[in-house]
């Protein structure tokens, strides 16, 4: 299997319902940084995976959408625990709409899966990973 990782970040604010979540509970900031995966088992007739411009930007845009948001505002996160896990599904759906979309260019169609790790710090970090 091949892959390409592009690498961005986001800065957003949001709290946690659950006793789970500890002094998370309150209002926080968190800066994520974002990597996207993106994999195939056969090259494209260029010999890559996919446009690594083309992903890197596509990866910004999905990212703009939230950045420097309080996620509680967002009425689509609406009652949901907007944990680390869950947004890097968030993302991973984003970008796999704008490969589908043909945003990564021709190429892009033949990518079998795409994988989002966002990290919290240096030694915590959580992936979503999906097909396409």
């Amino acid at each position: 299997m091949f892959s390409i990782t592009v690498r961005d970040h986001v800065m957003v604010a949001h709290s946690f319902r659950g006793e789970v979540f500890g002094p998370a509970q309150k209002l926080h900031g968190a800066t994520f940084v974002v990597d996207a995966t993106f994999r195939r088992s056969e090259l494209d007739a260029d010999n890559i995976v996919v446009d690594i411009g083309k992903a890197t930007e596509e990866l910004k845009a999905v990212l703009a959408a939230l950045n420097y948001r309080n996620l509680d505002d967002v009425p689509e996160f609406a009652g949901i625990n907007t944990s680390t896990e869950f947004l890097a599904k968030v993302v991973a759906d984003r970008l796999a709409e704008r490969v589908h979309a043909g945003a990564l260019g021709e190429g892009a169609r033949g990518l079998e899966g795409i994988v989002v790790s966002l990290h919290e710090s240096h030694v915590a970090w959580a992936s979503y990973e999906r097909a396409l």
